[in-house]
């Protein structure tokens, strides 16, 4: 599962204050809950704004010992790599396109982190880019 460590303190003002590792960002919550309510959600915003602006998606550092780990939905996570994958290939949308037989708006679509995509459209995306969806699921 794809995530980001944030590291929580208290801020002058009675607030938590979520702060990222990776990004430079930050959110904040009246609690420790909507601390990381609204760090899941600024999470997502940070990766569509870098796969927006084409830049690289930073790997996630290790958590600290006082820090919590923010995931991101498992679509989101799809996305990502896929995006990974095709900066890795040097690949654009167009020859996706091309390679998958989809029209340019479906593969935008397919890095939209905002986008409900279909599965079975990510899971052709990735085998095309040489990638394998494996999925597993664990007693919590």
């Amino acid at each position: 599962m794809l995530g980001y460590p944030i590291t929580l303190t208290k801020d002058t003002n009675d607030t938590i204050l979520a702060r990222f590792l990776d990004f430079p960002a930050h959110t904040f919550g009246d609690d420790e809950a909507e601390a990381l309510q609204r760090a899941s959600e600024l999470l997502i915003d940070l990766l569509d704004a870098a796969i927006r602006e084409r830049q690289e998606i930073p790997a996630s550092s290790r958590v600290p010992s006082r820090g919590k780990l923010v995931k991101v939905p498992l679509l989101v996570e799809l996305k990502v790599e896929i995006y990974r994958a095709m900066r890795a290939q040097g690949l654009g949308k167009a020859e996706l396109a091309r390679r998958l037989g989809f029209h340019m708006t479906q593969v935008d679509r397919l890095v939209d982190v905002h986008h409900a995509s279909r599965l079975d459209q990510l899971e052709h995306a990735l085998d095309v880019l040489g990638r394998k969806l494996v999925v597993s699921v664990e007693a919590a």
